[in-house]
């Protein structure tokens, strides 16, 4: 079987849930023997077009942007719209894929490991975006207990905080700018769009269902003083595009907002 040219290791990930392995471990404790089973693993191939193999983390940790960390060739090329691609053979627990652009991967991978702190920022888009009201609630309230800490050592780097004002208005740095808002309109969630609204924008509450305040309530969160602070109704993409923008390209859930003033200041 061939190695990981950077570990040496097969090119195979092993699996197995918690409970397994605790299974596994009581049995060979009560028995006095080492368990007889061998560990599952799927494979975890990634073949750049110059030949070497790598597991996908080994090729995070040594990613060279267009060349490849072990042979030193160029693995980028330009796709049909002129655009840079990094074209490879992917083998992995979702099957096997041949000539796909893992670019934007490693990009966004390359950017977080950065800047690290950002990537509870983007799990708090993608709540918007698939509309998990109480995982958004759950988020912020748990920035809210960290806020006095000024960051977390990881990896022994000293890494920012970023508290629930600035998650509430985080802009996606490698995802077209995007904020909170714009990830809801896009995810076409009426219930996100209210709950960011009652808590970074200044709307008028009297325009708010009576459900969303009984459902923040509930959850224990609540508008906070907007003195001095930016209305996350007045945020624009990367194209320029404000939320109520989006909305009206979007149209379905979202007729009747568009230039009503609950997406727009």
């Amino acid at each position: 079987m061939a190695a990981c040219v950077s570990c040496q290791q097969p090119l195979v990930l092993e699996v197995g849930s918690d409970d397994e392995e605790e299974d596994v471990q009581g049995q060979a404790s009560s028995s006095g023997k080492a368990p007889a089973t061998e560990p599952e693993t799927v494979p975890d191939d990634v073949d750049l077009n110059c030949g070497c193999h790598f597991h996908w983390t080994c090729l995070l940790e040594a990613y060279q942007v267009t060349e490849c960390p072990n042979c030193g060739k160029n693995i980028a090329s330009n796709a049909a719209d002129s655009t840079l691609q990094i074209l490879c053979n992917l083998n992995n627990e979702g099957g096997y894929q041949e000539n796909l652009d893992i670019l934007p991967l490693l990009t966004e991978e390359g950017y977080l490991k950065a800047y690290p702190e950002e990537r509870k920022c983007r799990a708090f888009l993608e709540f918007c975006r698939e509309g998990d009201f109480k995982a958004i609630v759950a988020m912020l309230q748990d920035d809210e207990d960290d806020e006095e800490e000024e960051g977390v050592e990881e990896d022994g780097l000293q890494h920012r905080k970023i508290g629930p004002e600035e998650l509430l208005r985080y802009q996606d740095a490698i995802g077209e700018m995007q904020s909170g808002l714009h990830a809801a309109v896009q995810g076409g969630s009426r219930e996100v769009a209210w709950l960011l609204l009652l808590l970074a924008s200044k709307l008028d509450l009297q325009e708010f269902p009576a459900i969303i305040f009984q459902e923040a309530a509930s959850l224990g969160v609540m508008r906070p003083d907007m003195e001095g602070k930016s209305d996350i109704r007045s945020l624009k993409d990367a194209n320029g595009k404000t939320a109520d923008d989006l909305a009206r390209e979007i149209g379905g859930v979202w007729n009747g907002w568009p230039g009503s003033g609950r997406l727009s200041v």
